[in-house]
């Protein structure tokens, strides 16, 4: 015979357990707070806010031209905000637009963007080559003012000075003296001009950013290798170059985005044909009669400068391992 206790006992176990009951209100709370982590997770991420910053910057350009006068806002004689005009400020849509119409009324004429992406592909091979070139000879720059104190002292200051000439100036100079050259059998081309102009553009921020990664070691570690009688190319090799990564990494990007400005700038001064520069000094023709036209191979020229530093952010990622300091540019 079961004893009422012993009932009791077995119905208590055998019944399902239950959890902590959760109000109706604090599900809400926790509901809404997985969906504000993850919406920060979005709107955090870099693709994302890139697309908003396009969208706010057409949104910017539309109120103003919506609500702006049409001279424009002039302090005297300085034009201080431009005129909205369609003229002078197209719709954003028109001139996405006219991306997809012919380049010109001819029969065979291709469509704009396609005109613009073989243009800015030409001016981005220039670019690399230009970039190759600077970051080499900033590299070899920053190692001789590392290894000699004498020559940081006179160098630095004329790398600095350098980037004072304008480029603007410098540009049908280089190009001529590139005219007169010979070299075997090798013939001076007009786009090496221009590679010349975007090298030098491009070595200066290597050249101070390697040079401030290689002087970074503590006093320690160099004491260190020393004690270790390693000399002065095993420490450059396993301790300088690791520790100038995270200063080059920034550098490298600038100087992606400065062989991009002196490649436009150079086609520009120096009339090459094909390229995104010289596509910007012939469209500036047609402002008057196909406003949105000229807008076309300016934002070829911005997509150029966002691929080059793509090319150098995957550059960086296989140096992952040295990034951990890396310094903001």
């Amino acid at each position: 015979m079961t004893s009422p206790d012993a009932v009791t006992v077995e119905t208590t176990v055998g019944a399902p357990a239950r959890g902590p009951e959760i109000s109706p209100a604090s599900a809400r709370r926790a509901t809404a707070g997985r969906s504000g982590a993850l919406a920060a997770r979005v709107l955090g991420s870099k693709p994302v806010v890139a697309v908003l910053a396009v969208v706010v910057l057409a949104s910017v350009w539309e109120l103003y031209k919506a609500l702006g006068p049409d001279d424009g806002w002039s302090l005297g004689e300085t034009r201080l905000l431009p005129r909205t005009t369609d003229l002078a400020m197209p719709h954003t849509w028109e001139m996405v637009a006219r991306l997809f119409d012919p380049v010109s009324g001819a029969r065979d004429a291709p469509v704009l963007w396609r005109a613009v992406l073989e243009a800015g592909a030409l001016s981005l091979g220039i670019a690399v080559v230009g970039w190759v070139v600077g970051v080499t000879v900033g590299m070899l720059l920053a190692l001789a003012m590392q290894r000699l104190r004498v020559v940081e002292r006179a160098v630095l200051p004329l790398v600095v000075l350098s980037q004072t000439v304008p480029l603007i100036a410098l540009a049908p100079l280089v190009r001529s003296w590139g005219a007169k050259l010979e070299i075997g059998s090798l013939a001076w081309e007009p786009w090496m001009s221009v590679a010349v102009i975007a090298s030098y553009l491009a070595f200066f921020p290597v050249a101070v950013g390697m040079l401030r990664g290689l002087q970074s070691p503590d006093t320690i570690h160099v004491e260190l290798m020393t004690a270790y009688a390693a000399g002065w190319f095993a420490t450059l090799v396993r301790l300088r170059l690791p520790a100038a990564v995270p200063h080059l990494l920034p550098a490298l990007r600038l100087a992606a985005a400065n062989a991009v400005i002196g490649t436009v700038v150079a086609e520009v001064a120096t009339g090459l044909p094909g390229g995104i520069g010289r596509m910007i000094l012939e469209f500036a023709n047609f402002a008057s009669s196909d406003p949105a036209k000229p807008w076309a191979p300016i934002f070829g020229a911005v997509v150029l400068g966002l691929v080059a530093a793509g090319l150098v952010t995957l550059l960086g990622r296989s140096l992952g391992r040295f990034r951990r300091g890396e310094v903001v540019a």
